[in-house]
């Protein structure tokens, strides 16, 4: 059931693919690369039309590269599914580091054959770019291993995660992915400001009276979402600063929408005109 990675000694590895969606990541592509080659019969990454070195690194690692115009979040992780070559595939971000020891308990999940479940998640730690490790506090879960010959990412342009029929049981691992997910405080609010505005022209459209209420009211407990429930209390000043940007990146999104809506009723009445 297993294959040999010849680039990176004769270990056996499991029979998994892994994919990778990409646009200008020469920041982390190659070592993103190099972790997942560690547990991974191949590496496919699915670039949307980089202009840095994102290919040329990703190739240098190990990796396949499949260029496609970007289609969406969900869509874009489909081409990647459809571009392996095995069934259980490894869905990261290239942001997304394998540990070693995550490597380690995915090669014995397959030491037996295919696992017994269709479907595994993954603890996200944070990695910030001062202090250590958020080991303890601001868990992600994702769904990231699976079978893709029963599951598969939703065809959407906004949302990305895999949606199950109810009853599905779904395994849990012990070890987790590093997420390298920015490198300054100016890199998340520029991604806050990107997922903000796709998020308000591709999302489910909402009222425009609940939108008023969020814009309103809500932005106090998206903050508290964060700081308190999600534990970035524990991270000090850096953590109230992310925080209090991941709030306003999500408030934001309620503005974007409610002025979406704005503008569509203005552009009605002159058309009535």
């Amino acid at each position: 059931m297993s294959k040999t990675n010849e680039k990176d000694g004769p270990q056996a590895v499991p029979p998994l693919s892994c994919y990778i969606r990409t646009l200008n990541e020469e920041r982390n592509i190659e070592a993103v690369v190099r972790a997942a080659r560690r547990v991974v019969a191949e590496v496919v990454v699915v670039d949307s039309g980089s202009t840095d070195r994102t290919a040329a690194l990703a190739e240098a690692a190990g990796a396949r590269v499949v260029v496609n115009p970007w289609p969406g979040n969900g869509f874009q992780k489909q081409v990647g599914e459809a571009a392996c070559a095995n069934d259980w595939v490894l869905d990261l971000d290239a942001d997304e580091v394998v540990s070693p020891e995550l490597a380690a308990e995915i090669a014995a999940l397959f030491a037996k054959g295919e696992p017994p479940l269709g479907v595994y998640e993954i603890d996200l730690t944070c990695v910030p770019p001062v202090g250590e490790p958020w080991y303890d506090f601001d868990h992600a879960f994702r769904r990231k291993l699976y079978d893709r010959r029963r599951f598969s990412m939703p065809g959407h342009k906004v949302w990305d995660q895999l949606e199950l029929p109810a009853g599905t049981k779904v395994g849990r691992l012990r070890a987790t992915l590093m997420h390298y997910a920015f490198r300054d405080i100016a890199h998340v609010v520029a991604k806050l400001n990107g997922y903000s505005t796709m998020g308000a022209r591709d999302g489910k459209r909402k009222t425009k009276g609940k939108l008023l209420f969020r814009i309103w009211c809500a932005l106090p407990f998206y903050f508290f979402k964060h700081y308190v429930l999600r534990g970035l209390c524990r991270a000090g000043t850096y953590g109230f600063i992310i925080a209090a940007s991941a709030a306003y990146g999500r408030w934001l999104r309620d503005a974007k929408m409610y002025e979406a809506i704005r503008i569509e009723e203005r552009r009605l009445r002159e058309g009535g005109r």
